[in-house]
């Protein structure tokens, strides 16, 4: 069975955009590829560091919402670790209260997306 989690990756900061999308495919593919299914992404962009990792003070953060079988989540944090671009991650998974509040949180992003659509037709 299918269970939905939430993984969250810091990329390292010295990556350019093509770079960072590719990284992000790769992982977005590895889930499709094990059959599991991309309920969500997010880009949250270049962001400032709590602390300095490997020397960096900034990194790119990207978050995905999907659902796999949990055997999967181990092969993915396996490939995190081996992969030098990725330099933190943490994926966890989602209860029914965790995926009502990931819904919320997504419908309050878009509705102001939706207001700028209205506001530009008239």
């Amino acid at each position: 069975m299918l269970k939905q989690y939430e993984t969250v990756f810091i990329a390292t900061p010295v990556l350019s955009e093509a770079q960072m999308k590719e990284a992000v495919a790769k992982y977005t593919g590895m889930i499709a590829e094990d059959g599991g299914k991309i309920v969500y992404e997010e880009d949250w962009g270049l962001k400032k560091l709590a602390y300095p990792i490997d020397k960096k003070t900034t990194g790119f953060y990207h978050l995905i919402e999907f659902q796999a079988e949990p055997a999967f989540i181990n092969k993915l944090e396996i490939q995190f670790k081996r992969d030098e671009r990725i330099i933190r991650f943490q994926t966890v998974s989602m209860d029914k209260h965790a995926i009502a509040y990931a819904e919320r949180r997504r419908n309050k992003l878009n509705e102001p997306k939706a207001e700028a659509a209205n506001v530009e037709e008239n």
